[in-house]
């Protein structure tokens, strides 16, 4: 009963009284197409906990469903916008931005739309970031080129200088693009805002390669990250093909959660071995991974291992910790120890192995998004726009049980979601690779 105290209430900044331009065109939307706060979303469908939540007298928990509201909070003529990227960079980014203008300009005849530079920076006067004007001409090509058109950083800003900026914009809606650790940001950024007694609302859209941030299904980039990443998998599985005990090594992103390696296994069937945080392995012991590969490397001759960079810490020991800019612990990095213990391993056994190391993280992350999370992305970012327009505040725009709802900030922020050892995921994966526990003792799960 994991979904059962989930908080799903959504702030408002107040009554959405006028109506929305969409009832005014006849062009446009068909008034069927509009949605209300009382359609939603449950977070859990499983027959038996909804049962025994209605049973219990407890009203199941749901989300809004995202969409345009037939009454809307702010006057277009003489609302200000803001939009900020933050992070690291990911496919999709650009198609946010652009989505997000298309539908302010377009569908709400709103003028004044700024793109903040470089992150949070953008919005403390001591870096001396310009703004950006962003308008249908500046965002009309912008799909086809990776990373962010503003840019990006990391680390925390001053939040009160944060809102003084927005306060002497008079943004009235700012959208903020990020992971876990922007949407950490964006909740205090409204905390203060809220005590300054300010009508900005702040609409987040989650972003993150690793598909980990809580309570959403699916995050942009991800359909994309997965898709290059298995054409590292089949040019790894060439290579260790090609040499007598070859052997194809792959670090992809994963932080906390294996999602990307585990996709991207079952994507591209060619990995004998998954190594992810969530799931604890040895190297060493008659069903640790070395010997395991040497197995292997005797039966088949070739093998491809897919590492996901947060697994297999614990072989760094105590080393002192180093964190970076957002204060995120500095991972040590698995794919090179790796490397080189399975080069020593088989040194000691005189078997020569052929091993090649691919690591394609930043290219992934600086392509643009592909045709599937190009789509993802137009609907992430209207309904974001329709959310702010409607007065929503504190909340992103999630994709949940095959909708897009709203999110509250405070029901997501400060956890993420992992694969599950036990989990349909998982299993397949295990169950295509072959591979067996890699532990000398019984399965340890994190």
């Amino acid at each position: 009963m994991e979904f059962e105290h989930v908080d799903t209430g959504i702030e408002s900044l107040g009554d959405a009284k006028i109506d929305s331009p969409f009832m005014r065109d006849e062009h446009s939307l068909d008034h069927s197409s509009f949605v209300d706060d009382s359609m939603r979303v449950l977070l859990d469908v499983n027959e038996k906990n909804l049962y025994r939540m209605l049973e219990g007298g407890r009203k199941p928990p749901a989300f809004e469903i995202a969409g345009p509201r037939k009454k809307i909070y702010f006057d277009s003529s003489k609302l200000r916008c803001a939009l900020v990227t933050c992070g690291g960079l990911c496919p999709g980014l650009n198609d946010i931005i652009r989505a997000v203008v298309l539908e302010l300009v377009h569908r709400y005849g709103v003028k004044h739309i700024y793109g903040i530079k470089y992150g949070l920076q953008g919005f403390i006067p001591e870096y001396g970031h310009d703004l950006v004007d962003l308008s249908p001409e500046s965002v009309v090509r912008i799909l086809e080129r990776g990373g962010s058109i503003l840019g990006s950083s990391r680390g925390p800003q001053d939040v009160d200088a944060i809102v003084d900026s927005l306060e002497r914009m008079n943004i009235g809606i700012v959208f903020m693009i990020g992971g876990d650790g922007t949407m950490m940001a964006a909740t205090r950024i409204h905390e203060t805002i809220r005590r300054r007694n300010l009508k900005i609302s702040v609409i987040g859209i989650p972003k993150t390669i690793d598909n980990d941030i809580y309570l959403v299904a699916r995050s942009f980039g991800f359909d994309t990250a997965v898709e290059i990443a298995t054409q590292a998998i089949r040019g790894a599985h060439n290579e260790a093909e090609g040499y007598p005990y070859g052997i194809g090594l792959i670090k992809l992103m994963g932080r906390h959660s294996g999602f990307l390696a585990a996709t991207a296994a079952l994507a591209q069937q060619d990995v004998n071995f998954v190594l992810i945080p969530e799931v604890d392995f040895d190297l060493d012991g008659d069903k640790g991974l070395l010997a395991c590969l040497e197995r292997r490397l005797k039966e088949r001759k070739h093998a491809v291992i897919l590492v996901a960079e947060g697994a297999g810490q614990k072989f760094f020991g105590e080393e002192r910790t180093e964190h970076d800019p957002s204060g995120n612990v500095k991972l040590k990095d698995i794919g090179l120890y790796l490397k080189d213990r399975i080069i020593d391993y088989f040194k000691e056994k005189e078997l020569p192995i052929a091993l090649k190391y691919i690591d394609p993280s930043y290219i992934i992350r600086s392509l643009p998004a592909n045709a599937n999370d190009h789509v993802f992305c137009s609907f992430l970012g209207r309904d974001a726009v329709h959310a702010g327009m409607a007065g929503k505040t504190n909340m992103l725009i999630g994709h949940w049980n095959n909708h897009f709802v709203h999110v509250p900030m405070k029901s997501s922020a400060g956890r993420r979601k992992q694969v599950s050892p036990q989990g349909k995921l998982w299993v397949s994966v295990l169950e295509a690779t072959g591979q067996s526990s890699l532990t000398n003792a019984a399965t340890k799960v994190r």
